[in-house]
């Protein structure tokens, strides 16, 4: 064989070899397929409508491992249009797939959408929900686990079992009735009772090994109320919040607000009994509780004794506890190099925004704002109305960065921030109810947080060095809370109250980061299945 063709040869094969190794290098693909239903449930004793998938309440579990690919086609078989959205997955330069109005149309009733997500760059726990008309309160959420990929080390011994738990408030009234109420202008009343994973007191069992060491995800799926989580005798050692792994402190409870997502791990080193789990209300003058069981399988009897107590309306108590989350710096996160090579405290901001919540009446109806703009939603989705230059939806800059003090008034607020950028956001609440805020597409580092005002002088109490980093914090009454935040994500973002209530009635906005490359590498195009409505119907 001469050299030249010795030398074409090689480069054949050079190139089958790295064709091979791209096709075997492809992320992994999970297909689901769920039907989304109304169904009878009687999470309180009560009968509701709820709503199932593939006839469960909750739904299913989402398994996957970082940088999966999760192809995830819903058909929507109630009478009304429906969305799913996905709290703390991020959406990697994907904003199309977020689930909300403000990006996505509804399914319509009778029809399927098939969600395109991959788990990019993210581990950790989090959870899915119905976005629309306050189908939340009728159910429809589940779990979603991001495991670390094999090749990744992880900070604690692989777990003998691996359990979630979704707990929340709930109401009898049907998602109908509620609505019905807010949409009335009026605030919903005080919930009937907590939940854990759909059902009331004594309704579920979790069956643990004598000896042996159990993950538990823990994830507040409520509409208004935190909670106060624990186990009877047993300590719970936080490893992971939100997608970070933590410092591996030890807690006898902890206080989990509306949207926030914990991993906590349990020995079950106790004598061979059964033991309460335990939800319970925080900063509620009535204390609402909900038990599940702690079954050992060598059990030598059954659970005694009333739960054991949590705090009650304590503040102090629970930012404390909320002070001690710290980052693992020498852990890794969804990739090999350590979490705490990631200097945020050395990157200069670009930018402050001051985010504060209010309870106007507008028009003789309770509405909620963000400096003073109670968001109203446009007749088309945001995201499509950007895309396809469609004039009259929204205008940038339609909610200021900063409080006005001015009247209330409703609008389809938008903020304009740029690529890149690394902006200081500080959440102020003068209100007399705790705050819970979430960032869609983004983690934020939980810089600071104290009573009374924020001012300039209160940065130099921010911790600059190994905050946990998050998607949902939480804003104590009469106080503030500060995050560092990479613009690091194209698209269209939703920034909304956890408060469901609170959410329904404008305590959102929505933030367009905004690239002007136009290229792959920073946003995906349209998927060729995006739906139409409102004015993008015929582009």
């Amino acid at each position: 064989m001469d050299q030249k063709r010795q030398w074409r040869l090689a480069v054949v094969m050079v190139v089958l070899c790295l064709a091979a190794k791209c096709i075997s290098g492809e992320d992994p693909y999970r297909f689901y397929n769920w039907n989304v239903t109304y169904g009878d449930i009687y999470p309180l004793g009560v009968k509701q409508q709820g709503i199932l998938i593939n006839g469960q309440f909750p739904g299913p579990q989402i398994e996957s491992v970082t940088n999966d690919n999760l192809i995830i086609s819903v058909f929507n078989s109630l009478n009304e249009p429906f969305l799913l959205s996905w709290n703390g997955v991020q959406q990697r330069r994907n904003s199309w797939q977020d689930g909300v109005y403000g990006t996505n149309c509804p399914i319509p009733p009778g029809q399927n959408f098939t969600y395109v997500i991959q788990v990019k760059d993210q581990i950790g726990s989090y959870f899915y929900f119905p976005s629309l008309a306050f189908h939340k309160a009728a159910g429809g959420f589940g779990g979603i686990k991001i495991a670390s990929r094999s090749v990744i080390p992880v900070p604690f011994d692989p777990p003998a079992g691996d359990f979630t738990i979704l707990a929340g408030d709930w109401f009898k009234q049907n998602h109908t009735d509620l609505k019905a109420i807010l949409d009335g202008g009026h605030d919903l009343p005080f919930p009937d009772g907590l939940l854990i994973n759909g059902r009331a007191s004594n309704g579920y069992t979790f069956t643990v090994d004598q000896g042996k060491t159990y993950r538990f995800r823990v994830s507040n799926v409520g509409l208004t109320t935190s909670i106060n989580f624990r186990i009877q005798g047993h300590k719970m050692v936080l490893v992971e919040v939100e997608g970070t792994h933590t410092l591996q402190n030890t807690y006898d409870s902890l206080d989990i607000h509306l949207g926030q997502s914990y991993s906590v791990v349990v020995t079950a080193d106790q004598p061979a009994t059964d033991y309460h789990i335990v939800a319970s209300t925080r900063f509620t003058s009535q204390v609402l509780t909900a038990t599940s069981i702690l079954h050992y399988s060598n059990s030598a009897g059954s659970v005694s004794g009333p739960p054991p107590g949590g705090p009650t309306t304590e503040i102090d108590w629970s930012i404390n506890q909320a002070r001690s989350l710290r980052r693992n710096l020498t852990a890794s996160g969804p990739r090999p190099n350590p979490q705490g090579s990631y200097h945020y405290g050395l990157i200069n901001t670009t930018r402050t925004v001051k985010l504060a919540n209010s309870a106007p009446v507008i028009d003789g109806r309770q509405r909620y704002a963000v400096n003073s703009v109670s968001f109203i939603p446009a007749d088309t989705p945001l995201k499509l109305a950007d895309y396809f230059k469609i004039p009259g939806v929204f205008s940038l800059g339609s909610i200021p960065d900063y409080p006005t003090g001015g009247g209330s008034y409703l609008q389809t607020s938008v903020m304009a921030a740029d690529f890149r950028g690394f902006v200081e956001v500080v959440f102020e609440n003068t209100e007399d109810s705790l705050q819970s805020w979430h960032i869609d597409g983004h983690n934020f580092f939980v810089v600071g947080m104290d009573g009374g005002q924020w001012s300039a002088d209160s940065r130099s109490s921010y911790n600059l060095r190994d905050t946990i980093s998050r998607c949902t914090v939480q804003v104590y009454p009469k106080s503030w809370t500060a995050v560092y935040m990479p613009l690091d994500n194209v698209g269209m973002w939703n920034v909304r109250s956890e408060n469901w209530a609170r959410q329904y009635l404008g305590q959102q906005f929505y933030l367009r980061v905004y690239s002007p490359a136009n290229s792959w590498r920073d946003e995906y195009p349209i998927p060729s299945n995006a739906l139409r409505c409102g004015r993008a119907l015929g582009h």
